[in-house]
């Protein structure tokens, strides 16, 4: 199986909010890894594309790679669309509805805490240059722990809202810290979702799970050599494997704590 890198970034920024920096790389990293991406031969194509593959469309180049962003912070529209526009590669940005708002105005609801994120008119404009718009549901909380309501909300209630302000079909879903489970899968299909990214850490390929597409996180400290060796195809695992037991047993306390009303706290208090 070649290996698909889907390189996973969040924030792009200098001076980022404590509680994303350590996900977040510099503009002058970013552009270094396009330059990485570039130099090693990988041809960046877009997510859809690997999608159409994985349900048994046309192959992909033999080496591909793809580029994605999470969550919505302004950076993307003010630092990384230029970077990208200036190369002509393509990327995947998954929105947190609940999260947009324009400078000066409230977010409508979600878990994150303060951080500079996109206005929908910006999510609109990007939308028009051509990057693809997923989502990434309304208020970014850990799906897998949620009663079926509010599961049904967060998936279906984030696809009719970027619908509704793009005026197409959105079909590209990212579950919020990687988490999901059989049934949020399920929920995620039904609800018209054609794929949905995980993390897991891995490469993805022409066999991966349309519905939990692995990616490759992107943090601070991920180092020059290490994000030149992923370009190579080496240093992680090739999806599709095995939910491992330490994830399953991840998943079983997080719901316990949930059913306790004492909920594990994937993001800091806002």
């Amino acid at each position: 199986m070649n290996p698909v890198p889907v390189f996973l970034y969040h924030s792009v920024a200098l001076d980022p909010p404590s509680w994303i920096a350590p996900l977040t790389v510099s503009p002058r990293t970013l552009a270094g890894h396009l330059d990485l991406i570039a130099d090693s031969g990988l041809d960046v194509i877009p997510l859809r594309r690997l999608v159409a593959a994985l349900h048994g469309g046309p192959p992909l180049p033999a080496r591909s790679a793809v580029l994605t962003f999470d969550d919505g912070y302004i950076d993307f529209y003010s630092t990384v669309a230029p970077l990208l526009a200036d190369r002509g590669l393509p990327a995947t940005l998954y929105i947190t509805t609940g999260a947009l708002h324009a400078p000066g105005r409230p977010a409508d609801g979600s878990l994150f805490p303060p951080a500079p994120m996109l206005s929908w008119g910006q999510v609109e404009e990007l939308d028009e240059l051509g990057i693809e718009i997923g989502g990434h549901t309304r208020t970014h909380p850990q799906l897998d722990t949620l009663p079926g309501p509010r599961l049904r909300d967060e998936v279906v209630g984030c696809k009719r809202q970027l619908e509704d302000a793009l005026g197409h079909p959105v079909t590209a879903f990212a579950y919020p810290h990687g988490y999901s489970s059989p049934a949020v899968c399920r929920l995620v299909q039904e609800a018209g979702w054609t794929s949905a990214a995980a993390v897991r850490n891995a490469f993805s390929s022409y066999r991966d799970d349309p519905l939990r597409i692995a990616r490759l996180m992107v943090h601070a400290d991920t180092g020059r050599e290490r994000f030149r060796r992923w370009t190579e195809g080496s240093e992680a695992r090739v999806a599709p494997f095995p939910e491992g037991l330490r994830t399953r047993g991840w998943r079983a306390y997080r719901r316990l704590r949930a059913g306790l009303n004492r909920p594990f706290q994937a993001l800091p208090a806002a």
